[in-house]
């Protein structure tokens, strides 16, 4: 790339829209070496198996709470500003100190740490988001977000290569923090210095009481308004109760995976080897899976693939389930691994543009926040789930294993619960058929 042309007079240089998308492989980076790797590893080895999963669990719930009561005030706050870049900057600064700290404080300041680390972490993909617009124009906007998501797995296999690189050198899991803090930090700085970002004309105060109150109010009003535009509002509903056993597999695979390879009779060293080989399986499939998807998508439209998704992901969760439950060979986690891989790359392919068929194009940007806020929420509520479930089973006197095994079949009902919601809707044609 050279120059992308823009309907401005100023064009789009390629060195910004490579900027860009390098921040998109940093954060990837941070919430796979992160969220699902290394701070599981780290509660695991300071709490015990048996108490790992409810505190990441709660501690996970509480950061997404954090940032789901602020993202609408933050949001109005960028809106208002004359640039969004100072914001990226400094969110993603104080992530990144935050995340150098952990493992390096007491057990308690290590917890809190990651609270807001995450929390910060996700105001910056907020913000982010929001930039796609400077190096992008309508007719490449596409590609551009395609090419960045794409890009952000590649720092999905950094994270789990820096796992396996860290495991073989003998690093303490405080060392890796530190790590993939330095390598969110160093992949970010080419967006800070680089994208030239298209300023508000109109800019006002960025902190106004009026203004936040107004944004919530507004926030409100979308909400309610979005019953108006037929299958909207069942959609995400819908999408609330199916992204919600979604964020949890993502942030418990690791935890699962040693405890269904240890009860193997695999020692702890092999044990973790096979966890990172379970999350790359799981990565090139959601690749592999998306790409696929993408292309059924545009044949038979998102709600056939989105239904055939959800299909998919039953036996799965069933064969997730039953690993726990019944001890079947741990082998079969790469199979599982695979299965869920292609169901999460399936699913953001055909969420995506059914939201998009579903919303007019005047309120895109207002009902896209809406549904921003649907997953955060469910952030917050699965997590949480699984911890209740998790103490719930354990008190009854089942094994962490078998608590693990039939908390996913609770995931699996929210599975169901999201089908029969969805069912109408994707049932129906859409109105251009």
């Amino acid at each position: 790339m050279s120059e992308i042309a823009t309907a401005r007079s100023r064009p789009i240089r390629s060195r910004a829209v490579t900027s860009w998308v390098l921040y998109d492989l940093a954060n990837t980076i941070f919430s796979m070496g992160v969220v699902s790797v290394f701070f599981p590893l780290w509660v695991r080895e300071t709490v015990g198996a048996q108490r790992a999963d409810a505190t990441v669990g709660v501690t996970t719930a509480l950061s997404m709470a954090l940032i789901f009561v602020v993202s609408p005030i933050i949001g109005s706050m960028t809106d208002r500003a004359k640039r969004r870049l100072p914001f990226l900057s400094v969110s993603t600064i104080v992530c990144v100190a935050l995340t150098m700290s952990m493992g390096h404080l007491p057990w308690l300041g290590t917890l809190v740490a990651f609270v807001g680390a995450n929390a910060f972490y996700q105001a910056g993909q907020q913000f982010y988001d929001a930039l796609l617009p400077s190096v992008s124009t309508p007719q490449t906007r596409g590609k551009i977000g395609g090419i960045g998501v794409g890009v952000g797995y590649v720092g999905s296999y950094f994270a789990i290569t820096l796992s396996q690189l860290g495991q073989k050198l003998g690093w303490p899991v405080s060392s890796m923090f530190f790590c993939v803090a330095a390598l969110f930090l160093l992949f970010s700085i080419p967006c800070f210095l680089w994208v030239e970002e298209k300023e508000n004309p109109a800019p006002r105060k960025v902190w106004s009481w009026r203004e936040t109150a107004a944004a919530l109010v507004g926030t409100l009003a979308t909400l309610r308004s979005a019953k108006e535009y037929p299958g909207l509002l069942r959609f995400l509903v819908g999408r609330l109760f199916y992204t919600d056993p979604i964020n949890t597999v993502i942030a418990i695979m690791m935890l699962y995976s040693l405890n269904v390879t240890q009860t193997g009779g695999v020692d702890l060293a092999h044990a973790k080897s096979a966890a990172n080989l379970v999350m790359f399986g799981a990565i090139t499939c959601a690749i592999a899976g998306g790409l696929v998807a993408g292309r059924l998508v545009d044949r038979f439209g998102p709600r056939r693939v989105l239904h055939w998704v959800m299909m998919l992901w039953g036996p799965t969760f069933f064969l997730a389930a039953f690993l726990g439950l019944f001890g079947l060979p741990w082998k079969l986690l790469y199979v599982v691994s695979a299965l869920a891989g292609i169901c999460l790359g399936g699913t953001w392919s055909a969420d995506r543009p059914l939201m998009l068929e579903l919303t007019p194009p005047e309120r895109l940007g207002e009902f896209y926040g809406l549904y921003g806020m649907v997953g955060r929420f469910a952030a917050i509520i699965g997590p949480a789930l699984w911890a209740l479930c998790m103490t719930i089973g354990q008190s009854a006197g089942l094994s962490t294993l078998r608590a693990q095994g039939a908390s996913i079949l609770m995931l699996l009902g929210l599975i169901v619960v999201s089908r029969l919601i969805l069912g109408p809707l994707l049932r129906s044609a859409p109105k251009s058929a």
